[in-house]
């Protein structure tokens, strides 16, 4: 649904700059455009999936900074995820060994 809903945008973007109709047809197009972005049920769409959207991006944020807690420690002090055990200044924890390459 989502490539098909793309595939159309960029259908109706691409005739709109290529189309050799002129200023009339654009107008046209242009009218068509808003009466539909006006519909209410269009509207009520757009608001549902800006709330699922946005519900989306604040899992996602709070997966990544889950992964990054436990898998990143050397930002814990710079993004105020202070630990007790960080007496290094490094990051890692004073004893614990990396198995990094580097």
């Amino acid at each position: 649904m989502r490539y098909r809903m793309m595939f159309c945008v960029g259908f109706a973007a691409g005739y709109v700059l290529g189309s050799r109709a002129g200023r009339e047809r654009y107008e046209q197009i242009k009218q068509l455009a808003q009466r539909v972005s006006e519909n209410p049920s269009v509207q009520e769409t757009a608001g549902l999936v800006g709330a699922k959207v946005t519900k989306a991006t604040g899992v996602a944020k709070d997966k990544v900074s889950d992964v990054a807690k436990n898998r990143l420690p050397f930002l814990k002090s710079a993004n105020g995820w202070h630990d007790e055990t960080d007496e290094t200044g490094t990051g890692w924890p004073e004893g614990q060994k990396t198995s990094a390459p580097y």
